[in-house]
């Protein structure tokens, strides 16, 4: 079964908000962060998102099938940010988002920083992308009791370093 990306539009925002809750939901009720959870949020925030110049939304794709959402964010001409990336429970662990980020980082070669941020805490997120060579910044912002954000970021060297 192939995975490939395929670029989101505005009009596909309400599927994306519905696929984002799905996929963060059990997450939400471990942690109870309603203020940083994606499940938590809006269709309107979404839409807002959609519409920044720096954003890209992406269905990863399982041949004709969406089975997660990928955005990137342009914050330079040499650094990106993946935020969200998720993978809808019934087809994670499956090793579809190791695909998708491979895929993501193949369509932007031109970028030298990929940065991204997940729960410290969910050591399978973690692995997941310490594996595809992310390294922890040593940055960690503690969102409650048990529940730390750590921040990753992968450098590509160009020809010229």
């Amino acid at each position: 079964m192939k995975i490939t990306l395929k670029r989101a539009f505005e009009n596909d925002c309400e599927r994306i908000h519905t696929m984002q809750k799905s996929a963060f939901q059990k997450l939400l009720d471990k942690y109870h962060d309603y203020d940083t959870n994606p499940a938590s949020e809006s269709l309107e925030t979404i839409k807002s998102k959609m519409q920044q110049n720096c954003t890209e939304y992406f269905f990863i794709m399982l041949e004709e099938k969406e089975i997660g959402v990928a955005r990137i964010v342009t914050i330079d001409n040499s650094t990106r940010r993946i935020s969200p990336i998720f993978v809808l429970p019934e087809y994670q662990n499956k090793g579809y988002a190791q695909t998708a980020m491979k895929l993501l980082e193949k369509m932007h070669t031109d970028t030298c920083v990929w940065r991204l941020e997940t729960i410290k805490q969910e050591e399978k997120l973690c692995y997941l992308y310490e594996k595809l060579d992310y390294i922890p910044t040593g940055e960690e912002t503690q969102i409650k009791d048990g529940m730390t954000i750590v921040y990753y970021e992968k450098i590509f060297r160009t020809d010229n370093t």
